[in-house]
């Protein structure tokens, strides 16, 4: 059975105008109910709390693409250019402490981490890229919570982003940017591993480049579109697309769902690769934007490390 086509209830607003260079690492907080999300070029880790419109923001030396909270231990385990960490944003203050804990050797140098999310076990998994996003030098780690990392697909995509899940959690989606193409891999929950590797939806030139996506409630994926202004939700079994949202902006780069009933969907954007002519068209590039949808989204996994 197809699944059911999710309504928007709301025009997208700008609840955050921030400009970021190159919004991402999208991650709501329950417990807090705020939402996080970095400016991977502008070096800067935010957060947001959609009851009282609080802006926090935190500058960090590097880039710092993706972001889960932990479920041990205070703060967020963080990708920085070279590998993973921990970031307390409420020690010293407020003014945060960073712990590095891992950098993969296996990475050459014109390589930077960009998106990444925990499963359900609590492992966290995050891509690497081409800082240039020419060279097919990105590849997939598994970050496990005793620390222990694994290079789970070998070098051979120019940008990596997602991944997502399955509702069952038994399937594993994972971008390749730049050829526009979503793949699809059998995951086992226990062991972490991947098998059985297949196309599952790929873009046509007008429709951008899937960047950012998340699962919902009802198993549905949400991709953002980088160049083609938009998000679109899918149907998870035919990557049939069910609903479009468009934005005022060209570079969408990740999606999530938050809110109390987790059906405020939440969307980041960038300035990155616009020229001067799209950016005075464009005002609002780089802004977080919230839409409300009749949809339900899924709690963020926590790192379980």
């Amino acid at each position: 059975m197809p699944a059911a086509v999710p309504r928007l209830l709301s025009e997208p607003s700008a609840v955050w105008p921030a400009g970021a260079v190159l919004g991402e690492g999208l991650c709501w907080s329950p417990g807090r109910q705020a939402l996080y999300w970095v400016d991977i070029l502008g070096h800067r880790l935010h957060r947001y709390t959609p009851a009282s419109g609080r802006r926090e923001s935190w500058q960090f030396d590097d880039t710092i693409s993706a972001v889960a909270e932990r479920a041990h231990a205070p703060g967020l385990l963080v990708t920085l250019r070279r590998g993973f960490a921990c970031f307390d944003p409420d020690a010293d203050g407020g003014r945060g402490a960073l712990q590095l804990l891992h950098q993969p050797d296996t990475e050459p140098e014109h390589n930077r981490f960009n998106d990444g999310k925990c499963d359900a076990r609590g492992r966290f998994w995050g891509g690497t890229m081409d800082f240039g996003t020419v060279r097919p030098t990105g590849s997939l780690y598994r970050f496990d919570p005793d620390g222990r990392c694994t290079r789970v697909l070998d070098a051979r995509f120019p940008v990596t982003n997602g991944p997502t899940w399955s509702l069952d959690g038994r399937t594993l989606y994972f971008n390749d940017t730049v050829h526009r193409r979503i793949h699809a891999f059998d995951f086992d929950p226990d062991s972490g591993q991947l098998a059985n590797p297949r196309l599952w939806l790929e873009f046509a030139p007008q429709d951008g480049h899937p960047d950012g996506m998340t699962t919902d409630a009802a198993g549905r994926l949400w991709i953002a579109h980088w160049g083609a202004a938009c998000v679109t939700c899918h149907d998870a079994q035919s990557g049939e697309e069910l609903l479009r949202v468009p934005l005022p902006t060209d570079h969408v780069s990740n999606v999530t769902f938050g809110g109390p009933q987790l059906s405020t969907l939440y969307v980041t954007t960038a300035r990155f690769e616009l020229g001067a002519s799209q950016l005075a068209a464009q005002p609002l590039a780089g802004a977080l934007f919230a839409v409300e949808t009749d949809a339900r989204g899924r709690p963020a996994h926590r790192y379980a490390g």
